[in-house]
């Protein structure tokens, strides 16, 4: 049986066949979005200044009207209630949820990390027992895992679970801080350490012993439920145990990796809301007797935030068709899925730190475009400007996920292919963004080769390392672009192209600059063949002749004609 690989940084060759792209997207993809789109639109959008009131019966009743639509069963076998959906169609679904700020925090813990353990780690009789309950909304997960002195080092923690005499129940004892749907939990995918000493999870029915904390007083995700839970001798039954003992680090850094997915799509739904509002605004607000649209800085946010908007979709729905090709693979050669999502979690980590912090800009740029009005509380703009914020430290901060990023890459540098060659070739019309994007890589492992030689115990050397995690990033957001380019092209769409094209480079440009910018400060980087290549890149950026002053207003012409992101798909 061929063993399944995933990495897209270590594949010399590549075919656009293997790349998904929402240009892609099935007649069911389409009809999944509708779905989940007026599930938004006419559920909760209406409902969200009650629910950001704390009032979480419309939460509840929320997650309920979600179950009947199908929308909690997406990644839940169908023996168990669910829809057992590809997982293109379950990024489709957190896409348009995000548009719903604090809701999608309550509906992401549903149907993520207060679900899935069980789904990828539960025994039958356990899967029986809760996932059906879950899928139609009538019972509600929380994920505890997080404490007062254990946040991003998990492993730290201190509650304990102790078996009892009769060996058919354990006691589990401590304090869990910050934990999403507490309030209205059912029950808790929770981690504890049995004798305080192994690392396990476990599947608690909210019950006697179970305190729960008042609400957090927080600085946006007003509408989600944040508490502390403290357990005092909670009875919990042997049967009750998630995957082994002293196993549960596996569970927890497999469904971070499936999290911190999720987070991509969900700020893409929210950037996209960001844009719709802003470019509401700007085609309604006069100043100087002339619309704000009108005014060309105005133009230009427009079109940097929809070159963000277009390069988060392209990453999280390349990697949505990575995760499915795997699914696919499991279910063809009889495998569990979590036995191959550690593969991922390279990709989940550059797509959570650039969708998330691409987002902040976007939803800051959305605020200054309403100008005052944007921080009024009146206006959904300052919501989504104070909710995007948690996303960066949300399931594992920015800068862990950063080492995770630069250490995977260092660990398998000698395997790293300096170039990637497409099996199609690359078209003309790119031709000078992908000899920036070799460019890129080469640099990358020149710079790997150099870290490795310099310092003995280069986990120390945390700002170089995040350095080249910026430059991996970058690697996967501009060589994602221009698959998707690249996939257009092929298949000769040219009405849909335009903008697309113009969007990749201005992306490519201006985050290559971007990185090469950074180098001055590590004198690691002072080598004379990385200089060299360096110079390549800058000769590469200076050679480009775009116009990206012209290239930035077509785009927000496009947008704003519109009203919305799809202007890019029209012209």
């Amino acid at each position: 049986m061929e063993q399944f690989s995933s990495n897209p940084f270590l594949k010399k060759v590549i075919s656009l066949d293997d790349i998904f792209t929402p240009e892609n997207f099935t007649e069911e993809h389409r009809m999944i979005a509708s779905t989940a789109s007026a599930y938004v639109e006419q559920e909760v959008l209406p409902v969200l200044p009650e629910i950001e009131k704390q009032q979480f019966d419309q939460s509840i009743e929320l997650l309920r009207k979600a179950g009947e639509l199908g929308l909690l069963g997406s990644d839940v076998p169908e023996e168990y209630g669910g829809l057992d959906l590809d997982k293109i169609s379950s990024v489709i679904i957190m896409e348009e949820i995000g548009k719903t700020r604090s809701f999608s925090t309550t509906f992401g813990g549903q149907i993520g990390i207060g679900s899935l353990p069980i789904v990828y780690y539960g025994t039958d009789e356990q899967k029986e027992k809760y996932l059906p309950y879950v899928v139609s909304g009538e019972k509600i997960g929380a994920y505890a895992l997080t404490e007062p002195s254990a946040g991003t080092d998990a492993l730290s923690i201190k509650t304990t679970a102790r078996l009892s005499d009769d060996g058919k129940y354990y006691l589990i004892n401590g304090e869990k801080q910050f934990i999403t749907n507490a309030s209205f939990a059912d029950f808790f995918i929770l981690y504890a350490k049995v004798d305080g000493e192994k690392f396990t999870a476990f599947i608690v029915d909210k019950s006697e012993g179970i305190t729960i904390g008042p609400e957090e007083k927080k600085m946006g995700l007003k509408g989600s439920s944040t508490t502390p839970v403290i357990l005092e001798d909670v009875k919990v039954p042997v049967e009750n145990v998630l995957g082994e003992i002293g196993r549960g680090h596996l569970i927890a850094f497999n469904i971070l990796n499936n999290g911190r997915h999720k987070i991509s799509a969900a700020s893409l739904g929210m950037a996209k809301r960001a844009l719709e509002l802003a470019v509401q605004h700007v085609t309604e607000r006069k100043q100087f007797n002339r619309l704000l649209s009108q005014f060309l800085l105005i133009q230009e946010k427009i079109a940097g935030i929809a070159a963000k908007i277009f390069t988060i979709e392209s990453m999280v729905y390349r990697s949505a068709g990575e995760l499915d090709r795997g699914y696919q693979y499991c279910k063809e050669n009889n495998i569990p899925y979590r036995d191959i999502l550690k593969q991922f979690a390279v990709e989940a980590s550059i797509n959570k730190v650039f969708a998330s912090e691409a987002l902040d800009i976007i939803v800051d740029e959305a605020l200054q475009m309403h100008g005052g009005y944007g921080y009024i509380s009146e206006y959904e703009v300052e919501h989504l400007y104070r909710d995007s914020r948690i996303n960066r430290i949300f399931e594992g901060t920015n800068e862990i996920n950063r080492m995770i990023i630069a250490q995977t890459l260092l660990q398998s540098k000698a395997e790293w292919p300096d170039f990637r060659k497409l099996d199609e070739g690359p078209s003309e019309e790119m031709a000078q963004e992908w000899e920036l994007l070799s460019n890129l890589r080469r640099l990358a492992g020149q710079a790997m080769e150099m870290i490795l030689q310099s310092f003995e115990n280069y986990k120390e050397e945390q700002e170089i390392l995040a350095w080249l995690a910026n430059l991996a990033i970058s690697i996967y957001a501009i060589e994602s672009n221009l698959f998707r380019v690249e996939k257009l092209l092929a298949n000769k769409a040219q009405k849909k192209i335009k903008e697309k094209k113009l969007l990749a480079k201005i992306f490519a440009y201006e985050a290559s600059s971007k990185i090469v910018s950074e180098m001055f400060k590590f004198s690691v980087l002072h080598d004379e063949q990385i200089k060299q290549q360096q110079e390549k890149l800058f000769k590469t950026i200076q050679s480009s002749n775009n116009d990206f002053v012209h290239d930035k207003r077509l785009i927000a012409s496009a947008v704003i004609t519109a009203g919305n992101y799809s202007g890019i798909h029209k012209l």
